[in-house]
């Protein structure tokens, strides 16, 4: 688990919406730029790392329970975009890094994914 005043800082992001949740703790990341997988797996209190800056992001993660969004490579959503995510309380955030070093970065510093531990065979 880690605050978002920490992903912030580990990833040198700039906030975009969210300003008064950098106390919010996200429990685990997780990163793709296919909405659909976000749908499949147990996403409720992640943060997503994605490279896709549309509105269907916004849209998608608040299905999926995702708490907050990094957009990686620096890109900036656009103003329906941060209108849709502070209309629900989702976070925004922008990193430089690539969706690779912004997801060993985090990882490095304890921050968990998604994964389901699987039980050994029997």
């Amino acid at each position: 688990m880690m605050k978002l005043d920490a992903v912030k800082d580990i990833l040198h992001a700039e906030i975009i919406t969210g300003h008064d949740k950098l106390d919010m703790v996200v429990e685990k990341c997780t990163a793709s730029d296919l909405m659909s997988d976000l749908l499949t797996g147990p996403n409720t209190g992640s943060l997503l790392l994605t490279g896709l800056c549309n509105i269907q992001v916004v849209r998608t993660s608040m299905i999926a329970g995702v708490s907050a969004v990094v957009f990686v490579r620096g890109k900036r959503p656009s103003e329906e975009i941060i209108a849709k995510a502070s209309e629900y309380g989702v976070p925004l955030l922008t990193t430089p890094f690539t969706m690779f070093s912004s997801s060993g970065r985090l990882f490095s510093k304890g921050l968990r994914g998604v994964e389901v531990k699987l039980k050994a065979p029997a």
